[in-house]
């Protein structure tokens, strides 16, 4: 049995923690944030929630399949999602394609999208190994172990093995700063010429108008934008298990992200506000409005592997950005970062 650290409680680091744990090992999860999820984070509001983070899921890989068939509770928390999407073409943005039916089912987690990883990583909650709001500032090699240095500088254990599950510039920037022997990483080259791009995302509720009662707007509910700001635009109201007032998540393009990373976040909200009116029409005001940043969102440029180990340091690395940017991505990488681990001699 080894005691293994895994740092980032998204779905590549909850699935490799929950993986090791079964073969026997003793896991502890860091998480910098409140609760287990990474990108498939759901914003609660007095209107309802936001799937803010990653939209929908699909099911390419069979183990994948098998997880969410296999692992107890999980059918229930796992939805499909029905709504078809379609293409907007002309420079203002509207919709003048008919709904174009997807080749993959889209699933969502119910009542939002974190119920998934939250359910998976309910067993290390239970036994005292997740730990939330805990930030890892540095490893340190102590003896034959590695050290977890905290943001406030205390030692957070002693470790034989640790796993970097966060978005790559974040893993880089943590192995640099740690030093030798850690900045000597096999996977430390590849990992920075990964390249993510940012997203920036707005949710609006119009608490006026529910399901049920008629809508507003189109008579679509999700749409693959060409508008020069938005990329993507969803009714949060059309996912099965939601609230039925109606809300709206507007997903700006990489593109545009990337060049306003730096805008001031009113002045962005303003932006993707006009964008969105002009893309369906809404022009109504919204008795709700926040916006948010995706520092690391949409893989541009994977690694091109499942993950890095690096079996002299005993460091290894998972993530969506390995190979892509789906949560599916996440779940192989973890799962086949932990499966290498245990794998006999």
């Amino acid at each position: 049995m080894k005691n293994i650290a895994v740092i980032g409680a998204g779905m590549a680091g909850i699935t490799a923690a929950r993986t090791l744990v079964q073969a026997g090992h003793s896991v502890s999860v860091f998480e910098k944030s409140k609760n287990a999820g990474g990108r498939m984070a759901t914003r609660d509001t007095a209107f309802g929630g936001f799937d803010h983070g990653a939209q929908y899921f699909t099911v390419r890989d069979e183990r994948f399949m098998r997880a969410l068939q296999e692992v107890p509770g999980t059918q229930a928390l796992c939805k499909a999602w029905s709504a078809s999407s379609v293409q907007v073409r002309d420079a203002l943005g509207r919709v003048i394609e008919v709904p174009k039916p997807s080749k993959d089912l889209h699933f969502v987690g119910a009542p939002g999208m974190n119920a998934l990883v939250q359910h998976w990583a309910a067993p290390l909650s239970d036994a005292g190994q997740l730990f939330c709001n805990t930030t890892v500032k540095s490893l340190k090699r102590h003896g034959s172990k590695w050290q977890l240095i905290a943001a406030d500088n205390h030692v957070l254990g002693d470790f034989d093995s640790v796993v970097l599950a966060i978005p790559n510039v974040q893993a880089a920037y943590l192995l640099r700063q740690s030093g030798a022997p850690a900045a000597q990483f096999n996977g430390l080259a590849a990992t920075e010429a990964v390249m993510v791009a940012p997203c920036w995302t707005l949710m609006l509720a119009f608490p006026l108008v529910q399901s049920g009662l008629g809508q507003m707007g189109p008579q679509w509910n999700v749409a693959q934008s060409t508008h020069h700001r938005i990329a993507w635009v969803a009714r949060e109201s059309s996912k099965p298990g939601r609230s039925p007032i109606e809300r709206w998540t507007v997903q700006a393009s990489a593109e545009w992200s990337q060049e306003h990373a730096q805008d001031d976040e009113a002045r962005v909200e303003a932006k993707l506000s006009k964008a969105f009116a002009e893309l369906t029409g809404i022009r109504a005001e919204p008795g709700f409005s926040q916006i948010h940043l995706w520092r690391y969102a949409k893989t541009l440029k994977p690694a091109g592997q499942a993950f890095f180990w690096d079996k002299q340091l005993n460091i290894g690395l998972c993530g969506d950005w390995l190979i892509g940017h789906r949560v599916e991505d996440a779940f192989v990488s973890g799962l086949s970062l932990a499966l290498d681990l245990i794998a006999p001699a």
